[in-house]
């Protein structure tokens, strides 16, 4: 507690620090994404000692820093307050140190804060900057970050940008103290989970590697840019909202170049980042419901292929839906198995069971066997919400299911007949 990440041992054993930890998870997500960005690691750029001169700069002009922090920030800095941050030499920590006194270059600290989470060792220390054994507090270390690496366009959340927030205290150090104009900044949204702000340490929503065991990425970068760079982006990982997001994403390929100029903005927004996310082509056509429900039928990916006319997007699909399945992910009426059960014979659905059953005629469509439920449900005195309880207890031995028109027709009529006419005996 209290110490860098990089000087962390990785719990798991996987890697070679804490820190390592989730970048190692962070590369491999983007890996499947297919970016390739070089990888800075800030541990290594201290070493290299590309802030020491920041350091030193800051040291030699410590009270105006202070200011510059205190003022921006609209905070009150402690007595004690430093530039930079010593790791402790005893004990690793960085949290619980302070700095005693300096001159440009060297540094005398003490290992004495009590930070709630941990207490300093009270070793007290002393040490160089070019040592390398600091970091800059995060107020000073994001604008000298900026000057390192020659930066012209700096993002950040919309915290950062609000009155107070890190970007205010970047741009006063920018125009304050070196004595230029800032990085034109920009800011983007958080990502939310029913209103609140994305925590893996919380348990609040679901990292990006659990979701692309549910989804490809084309579709997580579809929900990421479809709305404006600046809102915030609510991902509800649970099977009912996901299938919706599938379901949008395959309205939108299916819009087509001469239908732009009737867009709307939001619609317009939506064709965009589709283009972006897939390059304006689906891996697969087969609607994601039905890619489910066939599987969960058959259990079969030859006949998922077959019968949803879609191979290859089946075969594409294929991982992301035996998750679903394995996960129990899938919304109550898409978590089912072909399960055959009598009706009870207080039914009040029975003759109606049976019209329906002797309605059944080969070469009828999803729709048209939708329909029959309310023709029947209408000709024998019933609710269609009866029938449609009924139909489903009979073939799944459960009350609602997917549409029952698709449900049948992926059984194939003889064998939903036969299903039916079984429940009744």
């Amino acid at each position: 507690m209290g110490k860098p990440l990089c000087d962390v041992p990785d719990p798991t054993g996987k890697s070679k620090s804490f820190g390592d930890h989730f970048l190692d998870e962070a590369k491999q997500v983007m890996a499947k994404f297919g970016v390739q960005p070089k990888i800075v690691r800030v541990v290594e750029t201290y070493k290299e000692g590309k802030f020491d001169s920041h350091a030193r700069f800051f040291l030699k002009n410590e009270e105006q820093a202070k200011k510059v922090v205190a003022e921006s920030s609209l905070r009150e800095l402690p007595n004690w307050w430093s530039p930079i941050m010593p790791v402790c030499q005893k004990c690793g920590r960085i949290a619980t140190t302070r700095v005693t006194s300096h001159t440009d270059d060297e540094y005398e600290y003490v290992c004495d804060r009590d930070v709630e989470y941990i207490k300093g060792c009270s070793f007290k220390g002393k040490n160089r900057i070019s040592d390398h054994q600091y970091k800059l507090t995060w107020r000073l270390h994001w604008p000298s970050w900026m000057v390192v690496f020659g930066t012209s366009i700096e993002g950040g959340g919309v915290d950062h940008f609000t009155k107070g927030g890190s970007r205010d205290t970047a741009e006063a150090v920018f125009k304050e103290m070196f004595k230029r104009e800032p990085p034109i900044g920009y800011k983007f949204g958080f990502i939310l989970f029913q209103g609140k702000k994305y925590s893996k340490s919380k348990g609040i929503g679901m990292g990006v590697k659990e979701l692309l065991e549910l989804m490809p990425p084309e579709l997580i970068t579809y929900i990421l840019i479809r709305p404006d760079l600046q809102e915030n982006k609510d991902i509800d990982p649970t099977g009912v909202k996901l299938m919706a997001i599938y379901e949008d994403f395959q309205s939108v390929a299916k819009i087509k170049p001469d239908q732009q100029s009737e867009e709307s903005r939001a619609d317009h927004k939506c064709h965009i980042a589709f283009k972006l996310a897939t390059g304006g082509k689906l891996k697969w056509s087969a609607p994601f419901a039905d890619l489910l429900m066939y599987y969960q039928l058959y259990r079969d990916w030859q006949k998922v292929g077959e019968y949803s006319g879609d191979r290859e997007g089946a075969e594409y699909s294929r991982p992301f839906i035996e998750k679903w399945v394995e996960k129990g992910f899938a919304p109550y009426e898409y978590s089912f198995s072909f399960k055959p059960t009598k009706l009870p014979p207080e039914s009040p659905a029975r003759k109606a069971v049976q019209v329906f059953a002797d309605e059944l005629v080969d070469g009828m469509d999803a729709l048209a066997i939708h329909n029959r439920v309310f023709s029947v449900s209408t000709a024998n005195n019933l609710k269609p919400g009866e029938l449609f309880e009924a139909l489903y207890t009979t073939l799944l031995g459960k009350k609602r299911g997917p549409r029952l028109g698709k449900l049948v027709e992926a059984l194939g009529i003889a064998k939903a007949r036969e299903a039916l006419e079984e429940s009744l005996r």
